[in-house]
Protein backbone atom coordinates (compact mmCIF):
# COMPACT_ATOMS: atom_id res chain seq x y z
CA UNK A 1 0.00 0.00 0.00
CA UNK A 2 2.91 2.27 0.67
CA UNK A 3 4.19 1.73 -2.81
CA UNK A 4 0.86 2.29 -4.12
CA UNK A 5 0.71 5.79 -2.21
CA UNK A 6 3.78 7.28 -3.31
CA UNK A 7 2.65 6.12 -6.97
CA UNK A 8 -0.35 8.43 -6.98
CA UNK A 9 0.94 10.96 -3.80
CA UNK A 10 1.53 13.50 -7.03
CA UNK A 11 -2.13 13.70 -8.54
CA UNK A 12 -4.36 13.09 -5.42
CA UNK A 13 -2.15 13.50 -2.03
CA UNK A 14 -1.78 10.95 0.53
CA UNK A 15 -4.71 11.82 2.90
CA UNK A 16 -7.25 10.86 0.13
CA UNK A 17 -5.74 7.75 -1.34
CA UNK A 18 -5.37 6.50 2.67
CA UNK A 19 -8.90 7.47 3.33
CA UNK A 20 -10.07 5.33 0.66
CA UNK A 21 -7.74 2.46 1.45
CA UNK A 22 -8.00 0.25 4.93
CA UNK A 23 -4.37 2.40 6.17
CA UNK A 24 -4.28 5.13 8.49
CA UNK A 25 -1.88 8.56 7.37
CA UNK A 26 -0.04 7.93 10.51
CA UNK A 27 0.64 4.44 9.05
CA UNK A 28 1.97 5.77 6.06
CA UNK A 29 4.07 8.73 7.66
CA UNK A 30 5.73 5.85 10.13
CA UNK A 31 6.58 3.46 7.50
CA UNK A 32 8.51 6.09 5.47
CA UNK A 33 10.02 7.65 8.59
CA UNK A 34 11.16 3.74 9.29
CA UNK A 35 12.24 3.43 5.29
CA UNK A 36 14.12 6.61 5.47
CA UNK A 37 16.06 5.50 9.10
CA UNK A 38 15.94 1.69 10.08
CA UNK A 39 16.82 2.54 13.07
CA UNK A 40 13.17 3.67 13.98
CA UNK A 41 12.00 -0.09 13.38
CA UNK A 42 10.98 -2.73 15.32
CA UNK A 43 13.23 -5.08 16.98
CA UNK A 44 11.79 -7.78 14.54
CA UNK A 45 12.47 -5.88 11.34
CA UNK A 46 16.34 -4.71 12.83
CA UNK A 47 16.24 -8.70 13.20
CA UNK A 48 14.96 -9.41 9.85
CA UNK A 49 16.97 -7.08 8.17
CA UNK A 50 20.75 -8.65 10.26
CA UNK A 51 18.81 -11.96 9.15
CA UNK A 52 18.29 -11.49 5.65
CA UNK A 53 21.83 -11.05 4.95
CA UNK A 54 22.39 -14.47 6.56
CA UNK A 55 19.82 -16.39 4.87
CA UNK A 56 20.97 -15.20 1.67
CA UNK A 57 24.45 -16.20 2.67
CA UNK A 58 23.76 -19.27 3.26
CA UNK A 59 21.61 -19.65 0.69
CA UNK A 60 23.88 -18.86 -1.96
CA UNK A 61 27.13 -20.58 -0.10
CA UNK A 62 24.99 -23.62 -0.73
CA UNK A 63 24.26 -22.74 -4.74
CA UNK A 64 21.08 -21.13 -4.03
CA UNK A 65 19.26 -25.26 -3.71
CA UNK A 66 18.42 -25.12 0.09
CA UNK A 67 14.73 -24.28 1.34
CA UNK A 68 13.59 -23.10 4.48
CA UNK A 69 14.36 -26.41 5.89
CA UNK A 70 17.74 -26.78 5.29
CA UNK A 71 18.88 -23.47 5.71
CA UNK A 72 17.05 -23.31 9.28
CA UNK A 73 19.47 -26.36 10.60
CA UNK A 74 22.92 -24.05 9.95
CA UNK A 75 22.23 -21.43 12.12
CA UNK A 76 21.02 -23.51 14.69
CA UNK A 77 24.05 -25.72 14.29
CA UNK A 78 25.98 -22.45 14.85
CA UNK A 79 24.44 -22.34 18.50
CA UNK A 80 22.03 -19.39 16.83
CA UNK A 81 18.41 -19.66 17.95
CA UNK A 82 15.87 -18.68 14.98
CA UNK A 83 12.74 -20.11 14.61
CA UNK A 84 11.69 -21.87 10.82
CA UNK A 85 8.67 -19.99 10.56
CA UNK A 86 11.20 -16.71 11.05
CA UNK A 87 13.40 -18.63 8.51
CA UNK A 88 9.90 -19.57 5.88
CA UNK A 89 8.71 -16.14 6.19
CA UNK A 90 12.31 -14.25 5.56
CA UNK A 91 13.11 -16.39 2.32
CA UNK A 92 9.49 -15.78 1.05
CA UNK A 93 9.54 -12.29 1.06
CA UNK A 94 12.88 -12.56 -0.34
CA UNK A 95 11.79 -14.55 -3.13
CA UNK A 96 14.50 -17.28 -2.40
CA UNK A 97 12.52 -21.17 -3.07
CA UNK A 98 14.34 -24.51 -2.79
CA UNK A 99 15.38 -26.57 -5.99
CA UNK A 100 12.68 -29.14 -6.66
CA UNK A 101 14.21 -32.11 -8.28
CA UNK A 102 12.28 -34.08 -10.98
CA UNK A 103 10.15 -33.06 -13.75
CA UNK A 104 6.82 -31.92 -13.26
CA UNK A 105 4.32 -34.39 -14.31
CA UNK A 106 1.23 -33.10 -16.19
CA UNK A 107 -1.67 -35.43 -15.91
CA UNK A 108 -4.33 -33.76 -18.02
CA UNK A 109 -3.87 -32.03 -21.17
CA UNK A 110 -7.31 -30.44 -22.70
CA UNK A 111 -8.23 -30.16 -26.06
CA UNK A 112 -10.54 -27.21 -26.51
CA UNK A 113 -12.39 -28.78 -29.71
CA UNK A 114 -13.36 -31.99 -27.51
CA UNK A 115 -16.82 -31.93 -26.41
CA UNK A 116 -17.78 -31.76 -22.68
CA UNK A 117 -20.04 -34.00 -20.64
CA UNK A 118 -22.96 -32.07 -20.01
CA UNK A 119 -23.92 -30.64 -16.82
CA UNK A 120 -27.05 -33.51 -15.43
CA UNK A 121 -26.61 -31.96 -12.09
CA UNK A 122 -26.58 -28.09 -12.99
CA UNK A 123 -24.50 -27.91 -10.14
CA UNK A 124 -26.92 -28.79 -6.80
CA UNK A 125 -25.63 -31.07 -5.17
CA UNK A 126 -28.70 -31.96 -2.85
CA UNK A 127 -30.82 -35.10 -2.45
CA UNK A 128 -33.83 -35.92 -0.67
CA UNK A 129 -32.50 -39.88 -0.04
CA UNK A 130 -29.39 -42.19 -0.33
CA UNK A 131 -28.25 -43.57 -3.97
CA UNK A 132 -30.37 -40.76 -5.38
CA UNK A 133 -27.13 -38.32 -6.83
CA UNK A 134 -23.85 -40.03 -7.06
CA UNK A 135 -20.85 -37.58 -8.32
CA UNK A 136 -18.07 -39.45 -8.76
CA UNK A 137 -13.94 -37.72 -8.96
CA UNK A 138 -10.51 -38.70 -10.51
CA UNK A 139 -7.34 -37.81 -8.75
CA UNK A 140 -4.15 -38.73 -8.40
CA UNK A 141 -1.85 -39.39 -5.06
CA UNK A 142 1.90 -38.82 -4.80
CA UNK A 143 3.73 -42.10 -2.61
CA UNK A 144 6.79 -42.80 -2.40
CA UNK A 145 6.97 -45.13 -5.26
CA UNK A 146 5.01 -42.88 -7.70
CA UNK A 147 1.72 -41.90 -8.89
CA UNK A 148 -1.49 -43.81 -8.02
CA UNK A 149 -4.88 -42.86 -9.82
CA UNK A 150 -7.74 -42.75 -7.61
CA UNK A 151 -11.15 -43.11 -8.99
CA UNK A 152 -14.22 -42.93 -6.40
CA UNK A 153 -18.11 -42.20 -6.36
CA UNK A 154 -19.90 -40.08 -3.50
CA UNK A 155 -23.41 -41.12 -2.44
CA UNK A 156 -24.39 -37.02 -2.50
CA UNK A 157 -27.04 -37.44 0.49
CA UNK A 158 -24.97 -39.06 2.69
CA UNK A 159 -21.55 -37.39 1.81
CA UNK A 160 -19.59 -40.11 1.91
CA UNK A 161 -17.62 -42.55 -0.41
CA UNK A 162 -19.97 -45.79 -1.74
CA UNK A 163 -17.12 -46.86 -4.46
CA UNK A 164 -13.52 -46.26 -5.31
CA UNK A 165 -10.82 -47.99 -7.14
CA UNK A 166 -6.94 -47.51 -6.93
CA UNK A 167 -4.35 -47.63 -10.29
CA UNK A 168 -0.97 -47.37 -10.81
CA UNK A 169 -2.20 -45.65 -14.22
CA UNK A 170 -4.67 -43.62 -15.69
CA UNK A 171 -7.60 -45.14 -17.77
CA UNK A 172 -10.96 -44.94 -18.28
CA UNK A 173 -11.34 -48.84 -16.86
CA UNK A 174 -10.09 -47.36 -13.59
CA UNK A 175 -13.37 -45.31 -13.65
CA UNK A 176 -15.90 -47.87 -14.91
CA UNK A 177 -14.77 -49.89 -12.33
CA UNK A 178 -14.65 -47.29 -9.76
CA UNK A 179 -18.43 -47.42 -10.65
CA UNK A 180 -19.16 -51.15 -10.72
CA UNK A 181 -17.89 -51.31 -7.56
CA UNK A 182 -20.81 -49.02 -6.09
CA UNK A 183 -23.37 -51.33 -8.15
CA UNK A 184 -22.15 -54.12 -6.33
CA UNK A 185 -22.01 -52.98 -2.74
Amino acid sequence: MVAFIDEHRETMGAGPICAMLPIAPSSYYVQKAIAADPERGSPRRKRGATLREEIRRLWESNLSVYGPRKVWRQPKRESHSVASCTIERLMGQMGLRRVVRGKARRTTVADDHDQRPRDLVRRVFKAERSSQLWVADFTYVVTWTGFVYVAFVIDVFSRMIVGWRVAISMSAELTLDALEHVLWA
